[in-house]
């Protein structure tokens, strides 16, 4: 965007009285924060090309927890050991749920 440095420029009791005079403006438009359109609906009628994942199979290799593994007993994610952040009565928490 282009600048023009010869126009008089605004003080900051200009901008602010601008704003205000802005914000009034909005106020006393009810309107403008209005919107008829159900977001539901609009999603229901708007396809993706090849969205269609019916047909498909998910195929995942689980693995049971590893001995350098433990599961944390706030979130219940698997973590490494080096993510523990200390263990209560056997209550092992990561250091993501301690934060």
């Amino acid at each position: 965007m282009a600048t023009d440095y010869d126009a008089p420029r605004k003080t900051d009791e200009d901008v602010e009285q601008d704003s205000i005079q802005e914000l009034q403006a909005r106020r006393s438009d009810k309107s403008s924060g209005v919107v008829d359109e159900d977001e539901t609906e609009a999603a229901e009628g708007f396809e993706l090309p090849g969205a269609d994942l019916s047909g498909e199979e998910l195929a995942v290799r689980v693995l049971p927890r590893q001995a350098d593994e433990f599961t944390c007993s706030s979130c219940f994610l698997v973590h490494h050991r080096s993510q523990l952040a200390y263990e209560k009565a056997g209550q092992m928490i990561c250091t993501e749920c301690a934060a």
